[in-house]
């Protein structure tokens, strides 16, 4: 998957060192969101067909791809099955299938093929974060990349996603996506 396409030079340098210095200003918790509503449980909003469509943005802001994203998902008992297919703006596809683990309590393991070890993911009120590593094809290389990924709930029919994709400490894109059952 080309989820984003990197540009190395000086202005680039220079623009993830400011935005990595304003960004370590300021730190959300997961906690800050307890007792916040509707509150968000992965096993009811994550069951049965939805749609999603997304964007992402580089270090600067500038929107980079747009894409939309068709899911079924089920539960039996605490485990998950979340189907995602991906279509790009230049018509690339993409399949991913997260298997889910309730651990109870708020808290949630997941694993996919692109994911490397397990993500881990904590539900307060209506915010889900959810943090994980992935080998992101980028123009035929492969970067190991971390994700922190945080969902809100806005209502029982639509969840508002925002990642930020992180190499050597420093945001290089932002992936926002508008989720919603169908």
């Amino acid at each position: 998957m080309r989820l984003l396409k990197l540009h190395w030079g000086k202005p680039f340098i220079l623009g993830l060192l400011m935005v990595s210095l304003l960004s370590s200003c300021s730190s959300v918790d997961v906690s800050d969101y307890q007792g916040t509503n509707p509150p968000l449980v992965l096993e009811s909003f994550f069951n049965g067909p939805l749609e999603a469509s997304g964007i992402v943005e580089d270090f600067s802001g500038k929107v980079i791809r747009r894409f939309n994203v068709t899911m079924e998902a089920s539960w039996q008992g605490t485990e998950g099955i979340i189907k995602e297919w991906f279509v790009y703006d230049d018509g690339e596809t993409q399949t991913r299938i997260w298997r889910i683990q309730s651990q109870g309590g708020g808290q949630y393991t997941g694993t996919a093929d692109d994911i490397l070890g397990t993500a881990q993911g904590e539900a307060r009120g209506s915010a889900l974060r959810w943090r994980y590593d992935m080998l992101l094809p980028v123009d035929g290389d492969e970067y190991q990349v971390h994700f922190d990924d945080w969902m809100y709930l806005v209502n029982d029919k639509t969840i508002i996603n925002k990642s930020d994709i992180i190499k050597w400490g420093i945001t290089v894109a932002k992936v926002t996506l508008v989720i919603q059952k169908r």
